[in-house]
């Protein structure tokens, strides 16, 4: 059989407060042709479908279109779980409606194996899907089956004990599959993910998930990545980027071809569609940066700029450059290093002017550039407002 690995969708994220929708509605229909043309048998959405656990109305109807074209009415099988940023509830709310599509919506652990059929090859797959497997509720599961031993354990070893128990229904003659939506310890993390491991707290050790699985789907992490095991484990990563630290990351899809008995063959299958994000350093300063403009260079891309000048910009100079390219999004001066006589200088303020006082300050917070006179009239209207209006320092 034929298995497409996807996760962390984050439907309804924006990147500093811009839309990203039309670029995840482009990847809903890149993954459904690769889907279709590779004959894919078995779809797995390793959770975090959402950004949030109150996701906007348009990118809950994105989803239910994904999947229904995903399963084109129960033809293929698709499995979905509940990640971290994910309304387990929510979630799973629809299932009763999704499971008659060949669609399986786990929001909640809950104990048993998935047994899915394959039409087009016969054979079986065995499935143990976790959605994040959170403290409470692990606790919530574990407490009908295990004793008070176990709940005392570590959190990594109460999912292995759960991952053990669930998956000892695990049979040669199927293909032995396992999906968790959890943090591995040792993964390469992404600023874009949001913290399921307190001080380590929330780590899962690789043994942990070492059941004899032909493959373990993993979500959470954005960067697409293979861990070290006894089976397969593997980070599918998000198919967009979702912060600057994913910068010039591949994004990507994992297929396998799976035979019950055999090793489970991986291929990468790499995705076109999303903006990319870049870091542009222009330290020579904004002919730097509009000779680049005018060379068409990342005409696509999400930027964050890092700019040298020894002046502090003017807003009409950071608005010309947002109306040169819409991907701006952090525009970020960078200043010449003060000398030590400088900074020797700027500490001693005592008696100086109000508006002295201010433009020291903010030589020191931006590094050297000096205040408009402008910024200055306006800092020393609304002080007066609230204050009066001060000579000297006290």
């Amino acid at each position: 059989m034929r298995v497409l690995h996807t996760g962390d969708w984050h439907l309804g994220r924006t990147l500093e407060g811009r839309s990203r929708f039309d670029e995840q509605v482009a990847f809903v229909d890149e993954l459904v042709g690769i889907v279709k043309e590779g004959n894919i048998d078995l779809v797995l959405l390793a959770g975090d479908v959402y950004d949030t656990v109150n996701p906007p109305a348009a990118a809950e109807q994105l989803f239910y279109e994904a999947l229904s074209r995903l399963s084109e009415d129960g033809r293929r099988q698709v499995v979905v779980i509940s990640g971290n940023h994910d309304h387990p509830d929510r979630l799973g709310a629809s299932s009763p409606i999704a499971r008659a599509q060949g669609i399986t919506l786990i929001g909640l652990p809950k104990a048993g194996l998935l047994e899915i059929g394959i039409s087009r090859t016969g054979e079986t797959a065995k499935l143990f899907a976790l959605p994040y497997p959170s403290e409470s509720r692990l606790g919530e599961l574990l407490s009908d089956d295990a004793g008070e031993e176990v709940l005392r354990r570590a959190y990594s070893e109460r999912v292995g004990e759960l991952v053990r128990t669930q998956t000892a229904g695990f049979s040669p003659d199927t293909v032995n599959l396992l999906m968790s939506h959890l943090y591995v310890l040792g993964g390469n993390e992404s600023e874009s993910e949001r913290p399921i491991q307190v001080g380590g707290a929330y780590t899962v050790d690789t043994s942990a998930l070492d059941v004899g699985a032909q493959y373990v789907a993993l979500g959470h992490l954005h960067r697409p990545q293979t861990m070290k095991g006894a089976s397969p484990i593997r980070y599918c990563g998000s198919p967009l980027a979702y912060s600057f630290s994913e910068a010039g990351q591949a994004k990507s899809v994992t297929v396998l071809d799976v035979k019950p008995g055999e090793p489970a063959v991986m291929e990468e299958v790499f995705l076109s569609s999303g903006r990319p994000l870049v870091k542009w350093k222009a330290k020579e300063g904004l002919a730097e940066i509009h000779r680049w403009l005018d060379e068409g260079r990342d005409a696509n891309a999400w930027i964050d700029l890092e700019i040298h000048v020894s002046e502090a910009m003017s807003l009409h100079e950071i608005q010309t450059l947002r109306k040169a390219h819409g991907g701006f999004i952090h525009i970020k001066p960078v200043y010449p290093l003060r000398s030590a006589q400088e900074e020797t200088a700027a500490a001693s303020t005592a008696g100086l002017p109000v508006d002295e006082l201010f433009r020291r300050f903010y030589e020191r917070q931006t590094g050297g550039a000096v205040p408009e006179p402008e910024l200055v009239r306006l800092f020393m209207e609304l002080l007066q407002d609230e204050t009066g209006s001060p000579e000297t320092a006290e």
